[in-house]
This record gives C-alpha cells, sequence and structure tokens, in this order.
C-alpha cells in the first residue's frame, strides 16, 4: 500500500494534465480530504469517547440531529473555514449560508456539504458517511448569497464522498471519471484503490425504503412489482433488494457492483417533493454516477438540470445502472 498512488499525488497528477484546475482547487480537495480523516476518527471512537447518541435537538429540516451530527459539521466548518480557498458554505445542518470570518483569506470556491449521512445509523454500527459538491463562486461577488449557490448541478467543479465503513474509502471525481482511495491508517494517507470507477449498465438489484409503497406514483409502484415478480414476471430475471438507509453505502455499493437508488416522489408528505436534499446530497452523488457511466433522474428530468430553488430543497433521486434508470424514466413518461 505504501508503494500506490496517495490522493495528493493524485491531485497534482490530474493538475498536470489539465491546466484548468488551479492550485486553489488541488489545495480544497486536500482540506476536504484530511477532515474527512478527522471526521473517520471521531465516527471510529463514538462509543469510546461517548459521542453516540441523540443531541436533543433539530437540523433546519426538522429532524433529530445526533451527537456526531453537530461534531461533524462543526468539524468540517472549523477546519475549512481558515484555508483560504472558500468564500461561503452550506451545510446541512446550518439553516443560512456559512460564511468566512473576516480574519481569513477567501477562495474563489463554494462548498456545501452534509457533514454525516446516514447518521441515524450510528448507534448500531451500520456506515455512515459525508458528501460534498463544489462549486465556483461567481465572479465579483465577495459575500456570497443564497442565490450565488443556486447553481444546477451540470455547474459543480467536483463532488465526492467519504464512507465510514469497515474501511474509510473516499470517492471523487473533477468531471473526468471517478476514482476511488482507501484510508492507509498506518501513513495516514488516501490511496487510490479503485481506480476508474464504472457502474455496470444492467443490474438485478434495487434499494428502496418499502415501508413507503402504498405512497408511490404508478411508475415506481410497476417497475417494483415487476422486479418483485422476478424470473416468473414480464422481467424474466430475479432481482435482489436491498436498503441500508444510508445514501453512502448505498451508492457505493453501485459503483462497485451495479444497481438502483430510489428515494421516489411520494404522497405521504404532500409539501415535500421528496427526501433528499438536492444541493448537496442529490446533485453530487448524480455527478459521481453519472462520471461512473451511470444515469440519475427525478423521474422527469436529469437530476443536474434541475434548478435549485433554495439551499435546502428536497426532491426526488433514482440514480444507478443506465439502462434500468432509463426503463425507470419510460415508465414516468408512461404512467404519470
Amino acid at each position: 500500500m505504501q508503494n500506490g498512488i496517495s490522493l495528493a499525488k493524485f491531485i497534482i497528477e490530474q493538475q498536470r494534465n489539465n491546466p484548468k484546475i488551479a492550485d486553489d482547487f488541488t489545495g480544497l480537495l486536500n482540506d476536504i480530504a484530511a477532515t474527512c480523516k478527522s471526521i473517520s476518527h471521531l465516527v471510529n471512537r463514538g462509543g469510546l469517547i461517548h459521542i453516540l447518541g441523540t443531541a436533543g435537538t433539530e437540523n433546519i429540516q426538522g429532524e433529530s440531529q445526533k451527537k456526531l451530527d453537530i461534531i461533524s459539521n462543526n468539524v468540517m466548518i472549523k477546519s475549512l473555514e481558515w484555508t483560504g480557498h472558500l468564500r461561503a458554505m452550506v451545510s446541512e445542518e446550518v439553516e443560512g449560508i456559512i460564511s468566512i470570518p473576516n480574519q481569513y483569506p477567501r477562495g474563489n470556491y463554494l462548498l456545501l456539504f452534509d457533514p454525516l449521512d446516514g447518521s441515524s445509523n450510528t448507534d448500531v454500527n451500520v456506515s455512515v458517511g459525508t458528501i460534498f459538491s463544489i462549486l465556483r463562486c461567481p465572479d465579483g461577488v465577495n459575500n456570497p448569497i443564497e442565490k450565488d449557490f443556486l447553481q444546477q448541478g451540470i455547474h459543480q467543479v467536483g463532488a465526492g464522498f467519504c464512507v465510514y465503513g469497515p474501511t474509510t474509502m473516499m470517492v471523487l471525481t473533477i468531471g473526468s471519471g471517478v476514482s476511488g482511495f482507501t484510508l492507509d491508517h498506518d501513513i495516514g494517507e488516501f490511496i487510490l484503490t479503485h481506480p476508474n470507477m464504472t457502474i455496470p449498465t444492467d443490474t438485478a438489484e434495487f434499494a428502496i425504503n418499502m415501508s413507503n409503497q402504498r405512497f408511490w406514483e404508478a411508475p415506481v409502484q410497476q417497475y417494483i412489482e415487476e422486479c418483485i415478480k422476478g424470473k416468473e414476471g414480464s422481467r424474466g430475471k430475479n432481482f435482489n433488494m436491498r436498503w441500508v438507509a444510508s445514501m453512502v453505502a448505498e451508492v457505493y455499493r453501485i459503483l462497485i457492483r451495479g444497481g438502483v437508488f430510489m428515494y421516489p416522489r411520494d404522497n405521504k408528505d404532500p409539501t415535500k417533493a421528496g427526501r433528499i436534499r438536492l444541493m448537496y446530497e442529490a446533485n453530487p452523488m448524480s455527478f459521481i454516477v453519472e462520471q461512473a457511466g451511470g444515469a440519475s433522474s427525478t423521474g422527469y428530468q436529469p437530476i443536474l438540470e434541475v434548478q435549485p430553488e433554495n439551499i435546502h430543497q428536497r426532491i426526488p433521486v433514482i440514480l444507478g445502472s443506465k439502462n434500468e434508470i432509463d426503463r425507470i424514466v419510460a415508465y414516468h413518461a408512461l404512467l404519470a
């Protein structure tokens, strides 16, 4: 492992091959990687230092916060606000824009992140992770406000996620494919272990929360019914179902062996168009999936083409192996 390509070396080589990648961008990626190492350490030691369990507070979405949600959010902010690479940040755990304190230099990028995706799993020792999206700050904007963040996903200059599981993995794209790195704790470095990650176009595996089945729209009902009928149904093959309730774990599995992840539109709560947050969950994951040869959609339009309306906007998410996503989108066109 010590002879492998480190994340730092990988990023420098990418910069040498692409003169459009600036020094401050590579510096930002290295800073994010260092921050994820810190969060990984805290997650691994959660039970030993008594930071598991509920914090007794709610985030801006009205969701109960875990202690590690708050701690991870603080780690992200404090580790990145002083680096000089960012002009502002957005977090799942914070209502408004996170400004860079005046005493620190400001960079050219906007960072959006979910500091601990799947945090409900921390108490039962299931994989959780960090998701991030990087946008370029509009020219001439020194103090970004919400509208400066409301860029379509196609304008992301980088995106990635870390999975804190049996090993700590970082998956990264800067718009030229997807690479996976494993944290070598002995040397404290992310090492390239999964170059050129590619999602198989076909799959026989889907991930969805079946407890919401009665609330789904007709296109999703039909697709899941076909999968469940298996070899005896119209698809003529058996499907497997997975559900981890951790988006980072679901997407990582799809990157490794294919599959479909769905949190579709439903009528369970008419005030919410979907469950997944667009800006710091759906957009970065869709960017990664599409760079790996997969596809992503709300069912009605490509996720990366959705025009954001607010920084905490929720949308339906259907992503994964391309041929299956194309089929589900076709069902929406016919049945919705």
